[in-house]
C-alpha cells in the first residue's frame, strides 16, 4: 500500500511538473493560433528559423552562455580549491561569502552590475552590451560551480595528492593525475548549472544588455508584449529539448567519469601499496 500510494504521489508531482511542458510542445504544431486544434503543422518552426531577430538573439545566448559557464568554470573549480586549503573560521567565513549571490534576489544582483556597470563605463567611456553581460553573467554563475566542486573535494582522500607528490609528480601533474578525476563529476555538474542558468536568464541580463543588445529570453519577453505567437511555443520546445538533451549527456558523462575517478585513484592506491610492499621487503 506504501508503495503504491508513493507512486501515485511521484505520478502526481511529476504530471503537475510537465503537462504544461507537454502542452506547449503540442501546440508549437498546432496550424491555428489559438487554442483550438486546427491540424499538425511545421509552420511555426519555418518561421522560427527564418526570423533573423530570433536567430540572432539564439546565436548571442550561446554564445554568452558558453562563455561564461567554460570562463565561471575555471574561476569557480580555483576558489573551490584555494577555500578548500583554508581552515576553521576562514573557510566557512569566505564559503558563506561565496554563496551569498545564490541566496541573493536576482533583481539586486542585476541591480548592483548596471549600477557598476554606469559607473565604470562613465570612468572609461565604454557602454553596456555583449562583454557587460558576459561579466555579469561569470559573475553569478561561479558561485553554483563553487557549490558542486566543494563536496567532491571534501570526500576525496586527502593522502592521494600528498602521494603522488612522493612518487615523483610535480604540482602540476599530481593535480591533474590524483585530484582532478576525483573532483570532475562535481565540475561538470557546475558546468552544467552554469550553462542552463546562463541561457536561461533574464532578469541580469535585462539590467546589464544596454539598448542593443538581444539575448532570447529578453526577445521572448519582447515578442510576448507586441502579441503572442505560435512561434514562442516552437522556441520554448526546441529550448526545452536542448537543454533536455545537455542534461542527459551530463549526466551519462558524469557516470563515466565516476566510473574513471575510481579506477584511477585504486589504481594509484595499488601502485603505493606496491611501493610500500617493496620498501618493506627491502
Amino acid at each position: 500500500m506504501k508503495k503504491l500510494s508513493s507512486k501515485i504521489y511521484v505520478g502526481l508531482v511529476m504530471l503537475f511538473l510537465y503537462l504544461p511542458i507537454f502542452v506547449l510542445i503540442l501546440y508549437s504544431f498546432n496550424d491555428g493560433k489559438t487554442s483550438v486544434w486546427k491540424g499538425f503543422t511545421l509552420k511555426w518552426y519555418s518561421e522560427l528559423f527564418h526570423s533573423t531577430a530570433i536567430m540572432s538573439s539564439l546565436y548571442n545566448t550561446l554564445i554568452i552562455a558558453v562563455l561564461a559557464s567554460l570562463v565561471a568554470t575555471v574561476l569557480g573549480t580555483a576558489a573551490a580549491i584555494g577555500l578548500y586549503n583554508y581552515k576553521g573560521i576562514k573557510r566557512t567565513l569566505l564559503t558563506n561569502v561565496s554563496n551569498f549571490p545564490i541566496i541573493n534576489p536576482e533583481i539586486v544582483t542585476g541591480v548592483s552590475f548596471m549600477l557598476l556597470f554606469a559607473f565604470a563605463g562613465g570612468l572609461l567611456g565604454f557602454e553596456m552590451g555583449f562583454g557587460t553581460v558576459l561579466i555579469a553573467h561569470i559573475g553569478f554563475c561561479t558561485p553554483y560551480v563553487i557549490l558542486n566542486v566543494m563536496p567532491k573535494l571534501r570526500q576525496m582522500d586527502k593522502n592521494v595528492y600528498e602521494a603522488a607528490l612522493d612518487l615523483g609528480c610535480n604540482q602540476r601533474q599530481a593535480f591533474f593525475k590524483a585530484v582532478m578525476p576525483e573532483i570532475l563529476p562535481g565540475v561538470l555538474s557546475g558546468l552544467l548549472m552554469s550553462f542552463t542558468y546562463s541561457l536561461d536568464d533574464f532578469v541580469i541580463t535585462y539590467f546589464t544588455r544596454g539598448a542593443q543588445f538581444q539575448t532570447l529570453p529578453i526577445e521572448i519577453y519582447t515578442m510576448l508584449r507586441r502579441r503572442i505567437s505560435p512561434t514562442i511555443y516552437a522556441l520554448s520546445t526546441l529550448l526545452f529539448v536542448i537543454t533536455l538533451t545537455i542534461l542527459i549527456i551530463v549526466n551519462v558523462r558524469d557516470r563515466h567519469a565516476e566510473k574513471q575517478a575510481a579506477s584511477a585513484v585504486m589504481g594509484l592506491r595499488g601502485f603505493i601499496n606496491q611501493k610500500r610492499e617493496g620498501g618493506t621487503k627491502t
